[in-house]
């Protein structure tokens, strides 16, 4: 109905547009929602696009609309407000036609076919498999989730994506780190690299592979370390004593795939596997999906990262030096060229990333949006130049970055890491706060946004925790329909009921917030701004309260009680179809 209402607005304004001025009949027409409900239910500006076209005043044109505008039985008046803007209030009839449309659509009130079912794919949160998924990464996966879940609900045909960086040095560090954590458990000590990965779980991968394979790859402490670069002393931290580092880790990475052998693919196997199969689990739990996980490897597998070089290479795009292939990314406007090929042969990371975005584009994808931390704002220009150096529509990819989030525990910022240097997992913090609480926080800013995360308002039972305040409106409407379902209440009763007995402002106001709701989804989905839904929830959610508040639900009246009832069930499906986008729960009883 809010479609049809916006719609029916938008005609009476083109008969009028048409026989006031002819010859602008083709300029569109914008109607806003006003901010104040004391200016109406729509808003247009109309009457100051073509004022000077016609030489007159905008309030001037302004009255001439109106006064041609066709007799509507929906709208109850038309204004004139500040420098031409004409107000459009609607009859209360008109307003309330809302709650019978959420009623009789339940799950799907407010879904949309504004994507025409376009094919979209949304690749998020893929980080490297060599850790468990830290609070920064959950910002991502919620966002990603919840835009996902948006877009698909306002009509695209949407591909959630996991890009697997299974391939490279990071990995290679991976497996190195697990490896020396399995010579010590055989006493072959190792200085473990301070550049390798710390934490708990790299020992407790080493310790599965003693209890699968006891001492099978096992290897001398001193074939280990033979011709290996010495260490610089701990403290010194310049630029010379990093290089030296990661030269001490390349030695040891080669000397371990050497004393493997056909055995370092396990290593490395059993370290990416138990790492992503931990990250899988992760956001599962978390309530985030992907039909697709797309193996970095599987581009050199297949030749695609060879073959993508050579066609930037025969387009032009491509020069020598110092042995190395660089591609020219300052001719589309980056800082500097950058490296595909390094003078050992080895690709780098951004021309496997080339090759995996020339993969989604053959894909057949109309639109492709990356998730990426704030971090890779530098990465767009290159990825974009890349993709119009093949030929390619770059302006079918969209990046949306995401901001970390800094966590607050007593008004003070709390540490994000623990002794041993590693994050906060997200599992650690939704064991804290929980699901529900750590899904909508992480979508109530934009995502470009810092977001301050307060974990005592996350746990708080209170209206100032926002996920609570709409989870309380959503349980006080199952109270109040138990309880009239007592009194003899029948659900399927609710669509007979007698609509225009709701004539108080808030009522009215509750309706006219129901009829937002689809409005918000469309507008949401292209802005791929999740977070629009959960302010609009928090604001429906007020609304209700204060209805709540003021006025008895189950009164004698039975006409007016059945209004009443079918008005909270209104709001309770619109809170339920809007907090499962964001992947939010809604309990019945709180």
């Amino acid at each position: 109905m809010t479609q049809d209402t916006r719609s029916h607005i938008a005609d009476l304004l083109r008969v009028a547009l048409k026989s006031l001025a002819p010859e602008a009949a083709d300029t569109p027409i914008v109607l806003d929602r006003p901010k104040q409900a004391s200016h109406g239910d729509f808003a247009s500006n109309l009457a100051l696009q073509i004022a000077k076209g016609l030489k007159r005043a905008p309030r001037d044109v302004a009255q001439l609309l109106v006064s041609e505008l066709p007799a509507s039985k929906w709208v109850e008046k038309t204004e004139i407000a500040g420098p031409g803007f004409i107000n459009f209030t609607l009859k209360p009839a008109a307003k309330l036609q809302v709650v019978a449309d959420v009623l009789a659509s339940g799950e799907d009130f407010g879904r949309s076919l504004a994507g025409r079912k376009q094919k979209i794919q949304v690749e998020f949160v893929s980080a490297n498999p060599t850790g468990p998924l830290h609070v920064g990464h959950g910002r991502g996966a919620a966002y990603g989730a919840s835009l996902s879940s948006l877009l698909a609900f306002a009509g695209w045909d949407v591909t959630r994506e996991y890009y697997v960086n299974d391939a490279g040095r990071q990995m290679d560090i991976l497996g190195l780190s697990t490896w020396l954590r399995y010579l010590e458990l055989f006493n072959e000590q190792v200085p473990f690299p301070p550049n390798g990965y710390q934490g708990d779980y790299v020992r407790g991968m080493a310790k599965q592979m003693q209890l699968a394979h006891r001492d099978k790859y096992v290897r001398k402490a001193v074939d280990v370390l033979a011709n290996t670069p010495g260490l610089p002393d701990a403290g010194r931290a310049d630029d010379n004593a990093k290089q030296q580092r990661e030269l001490h880790l390349d030695a040891l990475i080669a000397n371990a795939k050497t004393l493997l052998g056909e055995d370092w693919p396990y290593v490395h196997n059993h370290a990416l596997t138990e790492q992503l199969a931990d990250g899988r689990d992760d956001l599962e739990a978390f309530g985030v999906h992907f039909e697709v996980w797309f193996s970095e490897k599987a581009l050199f597998d297949t030749g695609l990262v060879a073959r993508v070089v050579d066609k930037l290479e025969h387009a032009g795009h491509i020069y020598v030096q110092d042995g190395a292939k660089w591609f020219r990314s300052t001719a589309f406007g980056d800082e500097k060229d950058r490296v595909v090929q390094r003078d050992n042969g080895l690709y780098t990371y951004f021309a496997s990333d080339i090759a995996y975005h020339l993969n989604k584009f053959e894909r057949g994808f109309d639109k492709v949006i990356n998730i990426w931390g704030a971090d890779h704002h530098g990465y767009i220009p290159r990825v974009t130049g890349a993709l119009k150096a093949l030929g390619l529509d770059a302006d079918k990819l969209q990046v949306a970055l995401v901001q970390f989030a800094v966590l607050y525990r007593n008004g003070q910022k709390a540490s994000m890491s623990t002794r041993s240097g590693e994050f906060v997992t997200l599992r650690d913090l939704r064991r804290e706060v929980g699901n529900d609480a750590c899904r909508f926080f992480y979508v109530l800013r934009k995502s470009d946004q810092h977001l301050d995360f307060d974990l005592d308002l996350a746990k708080s039972q209170s209206n100032e925790n926002p996920v609570y305040y709409i989870q309380y409106a959503h349980a006080r409407v199952c109270s109040v329909m138990n309880a009239w379902r007592e009194a003899g209440g029948d659900e399927a009763d609710l669509a007979k009921a007698d609509l225009a007995r709701l004539d108080n402002p808030r009522e009215l106001a509750i309706a006219a917030k129901l009829a937002e709701f689809p409005e918000i989804i469309v507008a949401a989905a292209n802005d791929l701004a999740p977070h629009a839904v959960a302010f609009y929830l928090k604001d429906l959610a007020a609304e209700f309260h204060s209805w709540y508040n003021a006025e008895r639900m189950l009164v004698d009246d039975i006409a007016l009680r059945d209004a009443r009832v079918a008005l909270a069930a209104a709001v309770r499906q619109t809170i339920r179809n809007g907090m499962a986008l964001l992947g939010v729960s809604c309990p019945e009883s709180m």
